[in-house]
């Protein structure tokens, strides 16, 4: 039976430190969207009333049964449009049930995430794609995962100059995007640190860190910044090498290229681009936390890459990752959790022997 873990008024005391029956139940109500009455609840401290579905990650949503489907949708390289079409929406609720979904989803990864066990090792890239127009608007995208079990840590879009062949024609679309949007700065090196810290923040209980790039002159100045340079182990590869599987760099090459075929946005040709790189951010996080949760690691294993870690117990549903709101940290309650349980209070649990 479900029990409120706090009252979801900031400003009520029993939010921040709720006490044993610090609400009543307060009866039901029916919703259009719901096959079962919602049990109400009224808080004894400040007198606010809510509900069950108030802890819900579709609270407030119309037709919250297309959730799980968009999002296998849109991991699977469909678009926006197209995945209107299919569920029957507008384009405009699409697009706001990607934002609010993929935002859930980014905290919940970092919410349920723990410290990486003793063995593992980190590869890091980038690669390249762009927002609104290719040729003006460029974007790297720093790229970490976890090597053996293919964990997606971190990924964010930065932006930074153009470059390469410089026609006329293109020289004037550059200062028309310039006048449009302002100078277009570099900001590669922050997202590639703010990348490797998610990295040293699931590492820094490892005794060693071991780091597998490419030759990229940059890199080795910020993993000793950020990793500290007396546990580092920095393995460099050369971009040349032939990128098969007894490449160092083959996991992480090979999910660059899932990531480009299962995320439209992010194909070479394709007119799925994204148009702000805040929504890429978005579509990163969305995709990478089916990728650590739900799917496989390979197609002829059963284990996700977060169960492998020890994360979770087991690999999760779509409609799991999709439960209860992850914003109040790990005090959020677990999405596999069914009578109130927070995200803390199940990793205290006891190992099952």
């Amino acid at each position: 039976m479900f029990q409120p873990p706090r009252c979801p008024n900031r400003q009520c005391r029993q939010h921040h430190d709720p006490k044993p029956r610090f609400c009543r139940r307060n009866g039901f109500y029916r919703a259009s969207c719901r096959p079962r009455p919602i049990q109400r609840f009224l808080c004894r401290t400040c007198g606010r009333g809510f509900s069950r579905q108030t802890f819900r990650m579709d609270y407030r949503d119309h037709k919250p049964h297309l959730n799980a489907p968009l999002v296998r949708l849109l991991v699977s390289g469909v678009g926006f449009r197209q995945s209107a079409r299919q569920l029957n929406l507008s384009l405009t609720c699409t697009q706001l049930k990607f934002r609010k979904i993929a935002r859930h989803l980014r905290r919940l990864d970092l919410n349920l995430r723990g410290s990486l066990p003793p063995g593992s090792s980190l590869q890091f890239d980038e690669f390249e794609t762009y927002e609104g127009e290719r040729n003006t608007r460029p974007l790297s995208v720093p790229f970490l995962i976890e090597g053996k079990t293919r964990y997606v840590l971190w990924s964010e879009a930065a932006p930074i100059r153009p470059r390469g062949r410089m026609s006329e024609k293109r020289k004037q679309a550059i200062q028309a995007s310039e006048r449009r949007h302002g100078p277009r700065k570099d900001l590669s090196a922050r997202g590639i640190r703010r990348t490797m810290q998610r990295g040293a923040d699931v590492a820094k209980h490892l005794t060693f860190i071991v780091l597998h790039t490419d030759e990229k002159s940059i890199y080795p100045g910020i993993a000793r910044e950020v990793f500290g340079e007396s546990r580092l182990v920095h393995v460099r590869t050369n971009s040349k090498v032939a990128r098969d599987t007894l490449n160092p760099l083959f996991p992480i090459n090979h999910s660059e290229a899932m990531i480009r075929d299962l995320t439209g946005r992010l194909r070479r040709d394709s007119w799925l681009t994204s148009k702000l790189r805040r929504y890429l951010d978005l579509g990163l996080a969305l995709w990478g936390t089916w990728r650590n949760y739900v799917r496989r690691r390979f197609n002829y294993d059963e284990e996700s890459p977060a169960q492998l870690l020890g994360f979770v117990p087991r690999r999760l549903r779509v409609t799991e990752l999709l439960s209860w709101r992850q914003d109040w940290s790990r005090e959020s309650l677990h999405p596999l959790a069914q009578g109130g349980t927070t995200i803390a209070a199940w990793k205290r649990r006891p190992p099952v022997s």
